[in-house]
């Protein structure tokens, strides 16, 4: 078993991997690790009018990381966007929640406007 501090530094090494990810793909990044009452934000990013708030799951294999996200996961997020988007979102643009699945020696998962359908 890692300790917390392992599992904290392979996190930030997701997260950053994440970012640079979606810089990639035209993604500006807002913010990173953003705390509210109602849970963190990993990535707080934008790309034209759309802001999407990310959670990032590093995971040791493709399948440990196909199952990382899960309905209570997920609202955690979900609340926690509803918390900051005030902050970063302006009237009249788009907003949506994503999920970036990293794994070592696999291309990251990206899944686009993550619902809890």
């Amino acid at each position: 078993m890692s300790s917390r501090a392992e599992r904290e530094a392979r996190g930030r090494r997701g997260e950053g991997l994440a970012a640079w990810y979606l810089r990639f793909k035209g993604w500006r990044v807002l913010a990173r690790r953003v705390r509210t009452p109602r849970g963190e934000i990993d990535l707080v990013v934008r790309r034209g009018r759309t802001v999407a708030f990310v959670e990032v799951k590093w995971r040791a294999s493709a399948i440990e990381r196909d199952s990382a996200i899960d309905p209570w996961r997920l609202r955690r997020v979900v609340a926690a966007a509803e918390a900051l988007a005030p902050r970063y979102v302006k009237p009249g643009e788009e907003q949506r929640i994503d999920v970036l699945l990293l794994a070592p020696g696999h291309l990251p998962r990206h899944i686009v406007n993550a619902t809890l359908a």
